[in-house]
């Protein structure tokens, strides 16, 4: 009698000092993406500490938990797992670990049955109708100003480089301003006074020079590559240089061929008067193109 009353008696004391842990799951059946809870107890901690699994990472994959929330105070560990499933099939919630002072303490496993509740043919249900509205003009800017402004952006730039390339290269390479860049480079000629110190073959070759460049650009006839009697035959039968400049360009280009070659040697008053001849034929050159227009438009 005596050892049944002992045996009994240690029975208690291990029922009332060891720690209990007991589980619940709310539904072992639920619907496709239906919130199912576990609860999880653990009693007579007597201030043991409980380790366990992190918040949210408690159950394994395919359960998505959306609320994990702890209490515990010196004798009791509380901890509840809100979850849901979004696939359909059998799910199994294996033994779950908990860690009290040194020993383990586990879980049951639980089997969880995911099911699609909604059938094929169920009909949809709006929450609200639809409503018309009826737009106004700033609600059409609003919605659609961006792609208004881009349009309006790359027409402004299509303008601005057909503008470029139509007049920038023009203004550029207009007839006054070959006018003017020629009569800057004879008067640079001329400040090297080539012909007060007689030195009329550099100063034929430098007029010639600058007289050639400047009918290739003004006239667009290959005049720095031709030979004088093949360019004045280009030049008259051209008919884009007049007779009376022809007959300028003529006459320096023969004298200073023979110069270049010493055939003959020029005096001071016959450079002067080719000089100033050429520099009156670059000044006329625009008539010949005004004429020139003319013609074409005729």
């Amino acid at each position: 009698m005596k050892k049944l009353l002992f045996i009994f008696c240690c029975l208690i004391c291990v029922n009332v000092f060891s720690q209990i842990l007991s589980s619940t799951v709310d539904k072992k059946t639920i619907a496709l993406g239906e919130v199912n809870r576990m609860v999880i107890t653990i009693n007579n901690l007597h201030n043991e500490d409980v380790s366990a699994a992190p918040k949210n990472e408690l159950l394994p994959f395919h359960f998505e938990e959306t609320k994990d929330s702890i209490a515990q105070n010196p004798d009791i560990y509380y901890r509840s797992i809100e979850f849901a499933v979004y696939e359909e099939g059998k799910f199994t919630i294996p033994e779950l670990e908990f860690k009290v002072g040194s020993k383990i303490l586990k879980t049951i496993p639980y089997e969880i049955d995911v099911i699609n509740t909604a059938q094929k043919n169920d009909p949809i249900h709006d929450i609200m109708k639809n409503k018309e509205l009826k737009l106004e003009a700033t609600d059409y800017w609003e919605l659609y100003k961006f792609y208004i402004l881009g349009v309006i952006a790359v027409i402004c730039l299509i303008i601005a480089i057909f503008m470029i390339i139509k007049w920038g290269r023009k203004s550029k390479s207009s007839p006054v301003v070959t006018t003017n860049q020629t009569l800057k480079e004879l008067d640079s000629l001329k400040k090297k006074k080539y012909v007060e110190s007689g030195n009329y073959r550099s100063f034929y070759v430098e007029l010639i020079d600058i007289s050639r460049k400047f009918i290739t650009q003004q006239y667009h006839l290959p005049a720095d590559v031709l030979l004088t009697d093949d360019l004045v035959d280009l030049m008259k039968k051209n008919n884009t240089i007049s007779q009376e400049n022809e007959k300028v360009v003529e006459e320096v280009f023969v004298r200073g061929d023979l110069v270049k070659f010493a055939k003959t040697i020029p005096d001071n008053n016959i450079m002067e008067k080719d000089f100033a001849d050429i520099r009156e034929f670059v000044k006329r050159s625009s008539k010949d193109l005004e004429f020139e227009n003319l013609r074409k438009d005729v």
